[in-house]
């Protein structure tokens, strides 16, 4: 690859992301880092979608990274996937292998190439309560008092960013020794699985259907048993937040399928809503169908 230094595979769920994403990287001496937020946990496995058995191509195992390294329970946080992100890249890249960044949450999809140093910086809520009864104009002239290189980029079209602006500035004014990195490393080639909304559909209720009838339910029981408890396991969204309805016998069998798959069909709609953003930001997404030509997809790599 030339002018970039990355792949950067998305799509809705159900879509294909893994096959594809091991496909690309047996042709390009690739390595896989894992873009999903979920499945950064362990034992979080058929409820995610890992298919870890997809990571083996002609015999040969695709190497992958950021899945199972979070205790599920635990909340596992931006600025972490940043940083483990950061690693991985740069050792696949040291090795003079291909990086690609195969997943579905648009947020760390967006981390390849918007700086999300700042996320981390704590809410003064003292602060906020002193700024809360400013208007908007006096909001933009305090944000003014602050050195260039603390407000550049900062956000002015509502009250709530502007605080929020301040907020950060305040922090680094006060701790000058937090630096954000100057430039991020990644120039990636987004390429995306789109295939047609009513394929989307039957994809989801098959998979939904396999995964129930194929150890799903039990995947959360075990959770469960494991100390996990319902408060913990609903926030993992989707399939857990039903499953935990389900197991505590708020929900009958039916209404677990029919709701969950309801919730993943509006799921994948949010997906696409926010891969258009991102091209509406200015990102080229090459779409290609689920029944893709893998020789044309390499050819465009080959030559990007």
């Amino acid at each position: 690859m030339k002018q970039h230094n990355c792949i950067a595979l998305l799509g809705p769920t159900a879509s294909g992301k893994t096959r594809l994403a091991c496909l690309l990287a047996s042709h390009l001496q690739g390595e896989i880092i894992s873009a999903d937020s979920r499945q950064v946990y362990r034992r979080l496995n058929i409820g995610t979608g890992k298919d870890l058995e997809e990571y083996r191509v002609n015999g040969a195992h695709i190497p992958y990274h950021l899945i199972d390294v979070a205790e599920p329970g635990t909340q596992f946080y931006l600025h972490e996937f940043m940083q483990a992100l950061t690693v991985c890249f740069n050792d696949i890249v040291y090795r003079n292998k291909m990086p690609i960044i195969c997943g579905g949450t648009g947020l760390y999809l967006d981390a390849l190439r918007k700086d999300f140093s700042l996320t981390q910086i704590p809410e003064n809520h003292t602060l906020r309560n002193e700024l809360e009864h400013l208007d908007k104009n006096d909001l933009v002239q305090r944000l003014q008092i602050f050195p260039a290189q603390h407000v550049a980029g900062i956000d002015t079209s509502s009250k709530k960013r502007i605080i929020r602006g301040i907020e950060i500035a305040t922090f680094l004014a006060m701790h000058p020794g937090h630096v954000k990195p100057q430039q991020l490393p990644y120039r990636p080639l987004y390429i995306g699985i789109k295939p047609d909304p009513e394929k989307r559909r039957m994809n989801i209720s098959h998979r939904l259907t396999h995964r129930l009838n194929n150890g799903l339910i039990e995947e959360a029981r075990d959770l469960l048993a494991d100390s996990m408890t319902h408060e913990q396991l609903q926030r993992l969204g989707l399939e857990y937040k039903f499953l935990s309805l389900f197991l505590q016998n708020k929900i009958t069998y039916m209404q677990l399928q029919q709701q969950l798959e309801t919730a993943i069909f509006q799921f994948a709609k949010r997906q696409m809503t926010w891969f258009r953003k991102m091209e509406k930001e200015g990102v080229t997404i090459h779409w290609v169908e689920k029944n893709y030509n893998l020789n044309e997809l390499l050819a465009l790599i080959a030559k990007s």
